[in-house]
């Protein structure tokens, strides 16, 4: 059991999740608004991660993180694309991306998959051009 706030911002200083119960939860939430589902599972001022689950044929549209990532597919398929060169991802397998880099994401099935963010500090946030996703 893990202690954090309605936003997933940590209060404890571990935390511990049980992601097959966790994907099982978040598909009882069903409908989901353009077939995808987040929770964020873990924050803190320099640590994101977050569960998402895309139905079939679901699409993220180009967009792009202020930190260094990655993505790790826990259940179906993804295509998550780069400068336009496809990456198909099957359970199992982890991508990971640098700053700033922008990309999309395709279920080509039904998915779910762990995102980390590596979250930059508050000074170099505002030193970046491009703040925030999809910019």
């Amino acid at each position: 059991m893990t202690t954090s706030l309605k936003d997933g911002t940590m209060i404890d200083k571990m935390a511990q999740f049980d992601l097959p119960q966790e994907i099982a939860d978040s598909e009882q939430k069903k409908p989901w608004q353009s077939g995808q589902y987040a929770k964020t599972l873990f924050k803190k001022h320099d640590l994101r991660v977050v569960l998402i689950l895309m139905e079939n044929a679901a699409k993220m549209k180009e967009h792009h993180a202020d930190g260094t990532l990655s993505v790790q597919v826990l259940k179906g398929q993804i295509r998550f694309t780069v400068h336009g060169k496809p990456h198909d991802l099957k359970t199992g397998e982890l991508i990971t991306l640098g700053a700033s880099i922008r990309h999309e994401v395709e279920a080509l099935q039904d998915s779910a998959f762990l995102l980390t963010i590596s979250w930059p500090s508050n000074q170099d946030l505002l030193a970046m051009k491009h703040r925030g996703y999809g910019t």
